[in-house]
């Protein structure tokens, strides 16, 4: 009991990130291996194939004037951060394995703070995308009439919520203070900030859910009403236009995560 009691009340600051490694009893291979060589390569590839699309959907967005709404800028947005994570990842990469021995305290947290940053951006951006559509939709617009400082200033805050939450391991909550609070998945990491985190973009899953659960049935509604009057052209073009996007939104949703998901079990099975 004092041992853990002295643990806890003992900043390790002068420690490097091996000691922390060995404290969690993660370990560091010495060697590489032909595992890690295909790993990482396949890693580097999907990294660079994540960066050229978002890219790619960035500048149809910024080059089209039919895009110029505000559901399209968050979707660049959305990119955005999806481009920002494939940059993380290929960082993640280019500095794990035997490499991470050689690697400071403060270089480890830029590394993990990359990645926080593009997946708390991503995640909160889904949230602004999901309300967005919410409000329109049920007004029965197809694009919101939201004022582009406004988007602009949205856009700013998503990014300062993913700064914030990519800066606050590295000053404030982490292990250094409390070995017996140190992660195994992060060995600098508290743990408790990891379950606060998980559990922050599990909430912020589960009210996208419920919009688009929402969403869904109102839509449907529309549509079974609509296929009743052919008469309302209109209208049911309407319709059909909200369709189209809700289609494109959850596409993006669902398949951009899936990329990220990969990653992340990676990073977490492998991150050293």
């Amino acid at each position: 009991m004092a041992m853990e009691s002295n643990v806890s009340n003992t900043c390790y600051y002068n420690h490097n990130v091996s000691f922390f490694y060995d404290w969690v009893g993660k370990k560091i291979n010495e060697t590489w291996m032909a595992r890690d060589f295909l790993v990482i390569g396949l890693g580097l590839t999907v990294c660079v194939i994540v960066v050229l699309a978002n890219l790619m959907v960035m500048v149809a967005i910024f080059i089209n004037r039919r895009f110029h709404f505000p559901i399209y800028y968050l979707l660049g947005n959305m990119a955005a951060a999806d481009l920002f994570a494939g940059i993380a990842y290929a960082n993640l990469m280019l500095n794990t394995g035997p490499w991470t021995r050689t690697l400071t305290k403060e270089q480890w947290y830029i590394r993990g703070a990359l990645i926080d940053i593009s997946l708390t951006a991503s995640v909160a951006n889904l949230l602004a995308v999901a309300v967005e559509r919410h409000q329109t939709i049920l007004t029965m617009q197809l694009h919101s009439k939201m004022p582009k400082r406004r988007v602009v200033l949205l856009i700013v805050c998503i990014w300062a919520v993913g700064i914030i939450m990519g800066l606050v391991p590295s000053k404030f909550w982490n292990c250094e203070c409390n070995l017996t609070d140190c992660s195994t998945i992060a060995p600098l990491y508290s743990r408790r900030f990891l379950i606060f985190w998980a559990v922050l973009n599990l909430l912020t899953f589960f009210i996208m859910v419920a919009m688009y659960t929402r969403i869904f049935i109102y839509v449907r509604y529309q549509s079974q009403y609509v296929s009743q009057h052919t008469f309302e052209m209109q209208h049911r073009q309407t319709i059909i236009n909200l369709m189209k996007t809700i289609t494109m939104v959850l596409g993006n949703s669902w398949l951009c995560p899936e990329v990220r998901r990969s990653s992340l079990v990676y990073a977490s099975g492998h991150q050293q």
